[in-house]
């Protein structure tokens, strides 16, 4: 039986320029414009979480405009709704994904049919009836059902609409899709009508699923782990490592020691070891919902920052603030500004700017904060725009 092979000693600089390119943050237009751009980055990033947080704007949109410079909302609306190219659903959280990837995600609508979900028990045989004869005439909005008797919640985030839970679970049984989104207020349709299919898609075998979130990982993270693979979803990891173990013989994969990991194994595509220098003058404000920070373990091995979500965390113990969004320069996480956008009054308001890393150094800081600021002149645009 031959050894495995020696993990490769991988510096964290060049962990992060290896991730920075997988995530296309280290160009400045990596996927052009229009729909058809939010579909490649889609397509490329595997997802891109939904939330429904808007002190500034929601994440999906942010987490695009970071690798869309020219983005705009109607792009998103056009891909989601009229080229139909993604589509809405669960991965780690609800998230947009590119529409051919349906298939790997119809055995969890299929099990969620057939066992129920457990977040939509209360759901009556009535309450379906109800609104699958309402889907059937036509696509619909919650607002367009008035007659509910409301009811006590199950739990925080659940609706007192009978409906609306209904059809949340007639989403996440596939039965039907969000064909439409108007801020957070959604449009519902029958899952066969939106897409104009006869009948579902084939739906992909578990093996099959299982290369499918390696790849996803491996096109987007560069270098990855079990825990990055299968973020959220432990109960993945062990037919993710029976893949990964035949890739590595046959020298698909590389075993890396990423600097200060300890024991937890990583691996990565041979031709992704190559260092590739990030530009120092490139400036991305991210979302802390953003794929680059939302693992924090792997963001603070990686950056060495651990980012600290304090929407929930009383105002007298923030550190960050509220709603603090990272700022990446280059190949370094530099700062963190808690931002606040006032629509009426038409501006991007400063609520704390805290460095870090680098950015804590004196010299340079003039160059440095005027970069930044440059950049949040053009993000407050986009914040006010549409």
């Amino acid at each position: 039986m031959s050894r495995a092979p020696k993990p490769l000693s991988l510096p964290t600089t060049l962990a992060r320029q290896i991730w920075l390119r997988a995530q296309r943050l280290d160009t400045r237009e990596p996927f052009g414009k229009g729909a058809q751009a939010v579909t490649e980055a889609v397509d490329h990033l595997g997802y891109v979480q939904i939330d429904t947080i808007n002190v500034i704007e929601r994440c999906h949109h942010h987490i695009l405009f970071s690798r869309i410079p020219s983005y705009r909302r109607a792009d998103l609306r056009y891909a989601q709704s009229v080229d139909k190219s993604v589509f809405e659903y669960w991965t780690h959280a609800l998230s947009y994904v590119r529409s051919g990837d349906f298939r790997f995600f119809l055995p969890a609508m299929r099990e969620h049919k057939r066992e129920g979900h457990r977040w939509y028990a209360s759901v009556t045989p009535a309450d379906t009836r109800k609104v699958m004869r309402l889907l059937r005439a036509g696509p619909l909005t919650i607002r367009d059902i008035e007659d509910d008797v409301l009811t006590e919640k199950e739990h925080l985030w659940q609706s007192r609409k009978p409906s609306k839970r209904a059809l949340q679970l007639a989403f996440y049984t596939g039965v039907a899709t969000i064909s439409a989104r108007q801020g957070m207020l959604k449009t519902y349709d029958l899952m066969v009508r939106h897409f104009g299919w006869d009948k579902l898609p084939k739906p992909a075998s578990p093996r099959e699923i299982t290369a499918y979130l390696l790849d996803r990982a491996l096109r987007s993270q560069g270098v990855v782990s079990l825990d990055s693979i299968c973020h959220l979803d432990a109960p993945s990891k062990k037919a993710v490592a029976s893949l990964i173990a035949p890739r590595v013989r046959r020298g698909e994969l590389v075993p890396v020691a990423i600097e200060g990991a300890g024991k937890q194994e990583h691996w990565a595509q041979p031709a992704t070891l190559e260092p590739h220098e990030v530009s120092p003058d490139l400036v991305h404000i991210l979302s802390p919902f953003d794929p680059l920070i939302i693992q924090r373990k792997r963001t603070n091995l990686i950056f060495g920052y651990n980012h600290l979500f304090e929407a929930y965390v009383p105002k007298a113990k923030r550190k960050l603030g509220y709603f603090a969004l990272p700022v990446l320069v280059g190949d370094e996480i530099v700062a963190a500004l808690d931002l606040k956008t006032d629509r009426q009054a038409k501006k991007l308001l400063m609520q704390k700017w805290t460095w870090l890393g680098q950015g804590k150094k004196t010299a340079g800081r003039k160059e440095l904060k005027q970069k930044i600021e440059d950049e949040l002149d053009r993000f407050e645009r986009f914040q006010l725009a549409e």
